[in-house]
C-alpha cells in the first residue's frame, strides 16, 4: 500500500492559485451579471470586493517570500 504525502509548499501553491483564480473570476462574474441585468449594484460591489481581497492576500503572501 502506497501513501502519498503532500508537502506544505505545494499546498501553499495550490491555495495561492485558488486565490488568484477567484480574484480573476469575481470581476468577470460581476460584468456578466451586469450585462444580464440580474444582479443588484450591491451584489456586484460585493463580488468585486471579494476579488480584490483575494488578490491582496496573494500580494501579501508574495511579500513574505
Amino acid at each position: 500500500m502506497q501513501t502519498t504525502s503532500v508537502s506544505t509548499k505545494s499546498v501553499g501553491e495550490i491555495i495561492t492559485l485558488v486565490f488568484k483564480g477567484v480574484g480573476m473570476a469575481m470581476p468577470v462574474a460581476a460584468v456578466v451579471l451586469n450585462i444580464l441585468g440580474t444582479a443588484s449594484l450591491q451584489t456586484q460591489v460585493l463580488l468585486l470586493g471579494i476579488g480584490v481581497a483575494c488578490l491582496a492576500i496573494v500580494a501579501l503572501d508574495n511579500e513574505k517570500e
